[in-house]
């Protein structure tokens, strides 16, 4: 057996909590250290008897871990992960990996310079929907990707708008809550090189969109769309859909539709639409659905970390995938801005990086 690692949190607020209560769960590692300047999180410390360091570097000072945990505001999260790579400390790092993909390729150069691992914490990755679905289009389940469709479609209590910022730019569902669906697109579906958007703001009045339509364009030639707005009662986002957080009420509805030149599959139910024998639109669909044992992801997400810092998996995704995801993000916003299509060169932002 081999003894538990130990693990640093970073962070120890509304995230940093949920990956606590993991951490204090979890058979392979527990919880070395806390790191968060506030009074709240040096009274949790107090309380359980766990170290307690104002900062990433003082607790390095101090210690070194086997891993640490990021979970603080977004700006943060590179500063603490370079003193963690240079340290010699493998991190996982909450999405989004920084606040923009400039910064996060400070993350993806230190990664490959020091060789030091570093996880992404886009936890829908580990869901068993997630990986069944990746493996039935990357296997060629559904043919060749033809179309692809992504809905967010959910209504944000009024109270939720109290905090400013959220009424603000950046504080809206696309860089807010799309993330979670462009980083589940690209791991089902492959990269994502050209975008195009519009916002709207014309459901709440604020500074910041509550509504967007977008397309997209895949490498391999799929067409993607993406409809988003947090101003309807709906039940047709992953949020709603999924049962993955159950702090949402599940309800019937669906988030992706992926369609390829052989068949069709929707998400999170997995239904597999296509024909047997002759093709044709007058000919009968045959449905399968797909069943998959339920997994809670941020305690896979975190035996996989553990994995990873052991040596015996690779991060499913990395700083330099994760800071791909963000790239698309940013397109998105800067497409909405300028109104016409822009384009990722993934390869020429590796290279640069």
């Amino acid at each position: 057996m081999n003894a538990k690692l130990n693990i640093a949190l970073i962070g120890a607020g509304l995230i940093g909590r949920a990956h606590l209560q993991r951490l204090d769960a979890s058979p392979d590692c527990a919880c070395a250290a806390i790191c968060d300047p506030t009074d709240a999180a040096k009274a949790l410390a107090a309380e359980r008897g766990t170290p307690w360091f104002a900062s990433p570097e003082a607790m390095l000072a101090a210690m070194t871990p086997d891993g640490a945990i990021i979970a603080t505001p977004n700006i943060l999260h590179v500063p603490g992960a370079l003193a963690c790579l240079e340290a010699g400390v493998p991190v996982l790092v909450e999405k989004p990996l920084a606040e923009s993909v400039a910064s996060a390729q400070k993350m993806v150069e230190a990664q490959a310079r020091t060789g030091i691992p570093v996880l992404a914490g886009h936890h829908r990755r580990h869901n068993p929907i997630v990986k069944a679905a990746r493996k039935i289009v990357q296997d060629g389940g559904i043919g060749r990707l033809v179309a692809i469709n992504s809905l967010f479609l959910i209504r944000k209590p009024d109270d939720y708008f109290d905090v400013a910022w959220r009424r603000e730019a950046g504080g809206g569902p696309v860089l807010i809550n799309l993330i979670h669906d462009i980083d589940n697109l690209r791991f089902i579906c492959g990269e994502i090189d050209a975008v195009q958007a519009m916002n709207s703001n014309a459901a709440r009045g604020f500074a910041v969109e509550d509504t967007a339509a977008l397309t997209f364009r895949f490498t391999n030639g799929a067409l993607g769309t993406a409809t988003v707005s947090d101003a309807t009662p709906a039940p047709w986002s992953w949020e709603l859909s999924s049962g993955e957080n159950k702090a949402y009420p599940q309800r019937d509805g669906h988030c992706y539709l992926i369609a390829g030149s052989e068949g069709s599959l929707s998400l999170p139910k997995l239904e597999l639409w296509r024909y047997e024998g002759k093709q044709g639109w007058w000919e009968p669909l045959l449905r399968e659905s797909r069943a998959v044992a339920p997994v809670e992801p941020l305690a896979e997400q975190l035996r996989h970390f553990c994995a990873v810092i052991r040596g015996t998996e690779q991060p499913i995704t990395d700083a330099a995938d994760a800071t791909r995801t963000l790239a698309v993000v940013e397109a998105i916003s800067e497409a909405a801005r300028r109104g016409h299509l822009v384009t990722i060169d993934h390869q020429a932002r590796a290279q640069a990086a």
